[in-house]
């Protein structure tokens, strides 16, 4: 599935201009139903889309496993379909009122419709693993690992990238969308339908900045480590205290910045 689409733009360049073909990342909406019944619509980047269900299901507490899934498919078997449903096991319950907040949910916002951040935090617990470390030199090396793999990117320059790394470094999987938290969720949602969950011994790494919603998201992975190449929130930097989580941004080459588990990442 295409990822991209095609625009004739006039280009202005040293003084000339010129018709020219440019690629532009694809921002299409996504409704993901629970047993038939609509509970979010979000803008995202087509492909790979029942990861990017079994992600947000996963980070919105409404799932625990791959077990809890029956099926996820789109409603029409067609994968250029906008919907997709996720058919539960008949032993998960479902809070409605809680889930329809997300009825519309942009692809930057991971917070549309949650009216406070207590209501967010509730009922995670930390599982992330306190004996984990991980050297300068594995860190250093993570954002152009990234950059390499990074497909649609460099192509379009218009999309956010979210990848899962293990301790050594080696790169489990990569997601990119126009949304920050949907690439995350496209890495959960990965994790989660290979049973690689939870992820106690790995690295989230992501392209943009840190939010208080992705640092929610690892934590119900169970990520003990993100790292960003940007700067995170402040109300992130709280959150990885909180939970017991390493926080590290501007991480760039050799150049790093730990706010939160210092305890985790090795100096010498």
């Amino acid at each position: 599935m295409s990822t991209c689409a095609i625009e004739y733009v006039l280009r202005y360049e040293n003084g000339s201009v010129h018709r020219k073909s440019d690629e532009l990342a694809e921002e299409e909406p996504l409704e993901i139903r629970v047993r038939g019944r609509a509970i979010s619509v979000t803008m995202r980047t087509s492909g790979h889309d029942r990861e990017l269900a079994a992600g947000f299901l996963l980070s919105e507490r409404v799932i625990n496993g791959a077990g809890d899934i029956l099926d996820i498919r789109h409603c029409d078997g067609n994968e250029y379909d906008n919907v997709m449903n996720v058919q539960l096991a008949p032993d998960v319950a479902l809070d409605w009122k809680s889930l329809t907040r997300h009825v519309f949910a942009s692809s930057s916002c991971g917070l549309c419709g949650i009216t406070s951040v207590e209501a967010v935090s509730k009922g995670f617990v930390s599982i992330v693993d306190e004996s984990l470390k991980i050297g300068i030199a594995v860190l250093s090396a993570l954002p152009q690992a990234m950059r390499h793999a990074q497909e649609t990117f460099d192509r379009t320059g218009g999309l956010h990238a979210a990848a899962i790394f293990d301790a050594d470094g080696k790169m489990v999987v990569l997601r990119e969308d126009v949304g920050r938290h949907n690439a995350v969720d496209k890495v959960l949602g990965y994790a989660l339908l290979n049973n690689l969950l939870p992820l106690k011994k790995h690295i989230l790494l992501l392209s943009g900045r840190c939010s208080f919603e992705i640092m929610q998201k690892a934590l119900a992975g169970g990520l003990p480590v993100v790292a960003a190449v940007s700067a995170p929130s402040s109300l992130a930097v709280s959150f990885a205290a909180e939970s017991g989580q390493t926080l590290i941004g501007f991480l760039r080459g050799d150049r790093m910045n730990v706010y939160a588990g210092f305890d985790r990442v090795r100096f010498e």
